[in-house]
């Protein structure tokens, strides 16, 4: 197979394993695992395979200055992340989850903008504005109705969840390119459950193990081997493979597959807001995410170049 086209699936496989994986591990949570103990258990497995994997990579020393910063790393891309996300995803729905998700694209520009001092376009600015009123109208009346009074709070905390990621996702930049992919993700997830262990160590002795049944046993360890280990695999292929403005574009999977998932589950609803403020993301982040034309990079490049004929 044309190795364009198995990354390509490899990116779309992705995408779908996240849209099914916020109803598969809503229903876990709470009934039969509560939230943080359920972080535990994922990221303890996915730590173990991790490090299992790393032994047919590289082998690499970490230098002794960069712990520090893998550790801050583990906390915005492991623990922080998704303590909110899957307290978040008790409260909420998963249409909606997945559908605040897609904002990370703009949050990583913002982010970049004030952390690495990168400009921004005034095309990709409006994007940014754009986007973020249809994540604030989606966080504050995308629930589902019913009697759930905290899904506010719930479409807040994974909104926190994906500024946390987006901020892991900055930091850990440098990083990534200094190590191999393997080396690092094994000591990532190693302080990340360091970090996450105080917070689920009493929710994992409270499981009832004897009265999981095996259709939730597969849930738990869908979320922990796919959702966790092998999306971070097909990424890697994805990423080296095929240009990032391409892997961006599979983001926009996710809620469809949630939405698609959810509704045949019956675990989910949609209604005139929910998807209103979806496709206002979805504009938001295309002219985020949207490459520069080919008028602009010549432009830029015919300017460079006269400025450095100025400068000699």
């Amino acid at each position: 197979m044309n190795t364009r086209i198995f990354a390509l699936l490899a990116a779309l496989s992705t995408s779908i394993i996240y849209g099914v994986s916020f109803t598969i591990a809503k229903d876990v949570m709470p009934q039969y695992v509560k939230p943080y103990g359920f972080i535990v258990l994922r990221v303890f497995g996915a730590m173990l395979l991790f490090w299992f994997i790393s032994l047919f990579g590289k082998k690499e020393k970490i230098d002794k200055k960069d712990y520090p910063k893998i550790a801050i790393a583990a906390f915005f891309g492991v623990a922080f992340n998704m303590l909110t996300f899957f307290k978040g995803l008790t409260y909420t729905s998963p249409i909606t989850a997945a559908s605040i998700m897609v904002t990370a694209p703009i949050l990583v520009l913002i982010l970049s903008y004030f952390m690495l001092k990168e400009k921004i376009e005034t095309k990709k600015l409006i994007g940014v504005v754009i986007g973020m009123i249809g994540a604030i109208v989606l966080i504050t009346y995308g629930h589902s109705g019913g009697n759930n009074s905290n899904a506010i709070f719930g479409n807040f905390l994974v909104f926190v969840n994906a500024l946390s990621f987006a901020t892991y996702m900055v930091l850990a930049k440098k990083l990534t390119k200094k190590y191999h992919p393997f080396t690092f993700v094994k000591w990532l997830y190693t302080f990340g459950f360091i970090m996450v262990l105080p917070f689920g160590l009493s929710q994992v002795s409270e499981i009832q193990w004897e009265t999981i049944n095996d259709t939730i046993m597969w849930k738990i360890g869908f979320v922990v081997f796919f959702t966790t280990f092998i999306t971070y695999l097909f990424n890697l292929l994805a990423i080296d493979k095929l240009k990032p403005t391409t892997v961006s574009v599979f983001i926009y999977v996710q809620p469809i597959v949630a939405t698609i998932y959810a509704l045949s589950q019956g675990k989910d609803s949609l209604n005139v807001i929910k998807v209103s403020a979806t496709l206002v993301i979805f504009l938001g982040v295309s002219m985020v995410t949207k490459p520069l034309s080919n008028l602009k990079k010549f432009k830029d490049k015919h300017l460079s170049k006269k400025q450095e004929s100025i400068s000699s």
